[in-house]
């Protein structure tokens, strides 16, 4: 019972991360999504689209580290990802929220769910790049939906956007080649200052 205890506990823990907003706006405009939407919408974009991977991946390893990736939040905070200043102090925030909520799981949970995490920011598998792909992908593709209202909003720079993106194609370079045509389009329009 212990187990399961604890497992209920890190369930109910995430509940939290329905209440984190991100900057990015719905599709439509309505509203900012919330980082489960954000976890949710990647996870299936992950099996739509794992054959644009560059590689063969494992399809359920790379839905757990999505689903899994920014639970951290839930203590650190979403960081916008243009946001200088809170970017200095991300990591740090980042790794004691990781020591946190991935400890309150079982051991062997625990060390599974935080090495997912770890492979993910470390970006350095097949998983982990085709994760990373999809978590630029995914705010860069609502972005252009609702008619760059964050970028405008933010004032955000090509320089910035191709910044944060320049290693989506070692994800897949066919997600990447869409999005710089998205981008294009996006600086073009007004949307994305030069």
């Amino acid at each position: 019972m212990e187990r399961l205890e604890q497992q209920l506990r890190f369930i109910l823990e995430l509940d939290k991360q329905k209440e984190i907003g991100r900057q990015t706006y719905l599709a439509d405009g309505a509203r900012k999504e919330g980082d489960a939407e954000h976890a949710w919408h990647m996870a299936i974009m992950a099996f739509l689209l794992a054959d644009y991977s560059n590689v063969e991946i494992d399809i359920l390893k790379t839905i757990k580290m999505i689903l899994l990736h920014d639970v951290i939040e839930i203590d650190a905070g979403d960081t916008y990802a243009y946001d200088n200043e809170a970017n200095k102090t991300k990591k740090a925030r980042e790794l004691k929220a990781a020591d946190r909520i991935y400890g309150i799981l079982p051991e062997d949970q625990q060390r599974e769910y935080r090495a997912l995490w770890e492979e993910f920011e470390a970006m350095e598998t097949p998983e982990a790049k085709f994760a990373n792909t999809l978590d630029k992908i995914q705010p860069l593709l609502l972005n252009h939906a609702s008619g760059g209202i964050s970028w405008r909003e933010h004032g955000v720079k090509k320089e910035q956007v191709m910044g944060r993106n320049a290693r989506t194609h070692e994800g897949s370079e066919v997600l990447w080649e869409y999005a710089k045509k998205l981008i294009k389009e996006n600086i073009k329009n007004g949307n994305i200052a030069e």
